[in-house]
């Protein structure tokens, strides 16, 4: 079973920057697909960034498009989300989420499609 944890939200002012984290542990294929997903208050959970199994393909949502970007240790199975610039409507609460079993090249967006999911991290933007 496969065991993720998110961390790094918090409360920041317009502008500002964070970086998530996103431990993996457990018992996983080393190759998997990769997604950050947020969900904002009486929303739906959207994707935010996804990477294919080869990490060669990227996908970023075009509200986060140029100031958000992955980025992982996998000596430590750690990924990390870099968010710059960061603005109000970005509020939500932030979760990652694994997928093993994909087309190599191909990036996973749907939520439905992801098996795995960390409990989240409330990521807050204050003007």
């Amino acid at each position: 079973q496969v065991h993720l944890v998110e961390s790094g939200g918090g409360l920041v002012q317009a502008g500002a920057s964070l970086r998530l984290s996103c431990a993996i542990s457990g018992r996983f294929n080393s190759t998997y697909a990769m997604g950050w997903f947020r969900q904002a208050p009486g929303k739906e959970r959207d994707i935010v960034a996804a990477i294919s199994r080869n990490r060669g393909v990227t996908y970023y949502s075009d509200s986060v498009k140029g100031r958000f970007t992955f980025s992982r240790d996998p000596a430590k199975n750690m990924w990390y989300l870099q968010m710059n610039s960061l603005k109000p409507e970005d509020t939500a609460v932030y979760y990652c989420a694994v997928r093993s079993g994909t087309p190599w090249f191909q990036v996973v967006k749907t939520l439905e499609d992801y098996h795995d999911w960390g409990q989240g991290t409330q990521v807050t933007v204050s003007p």
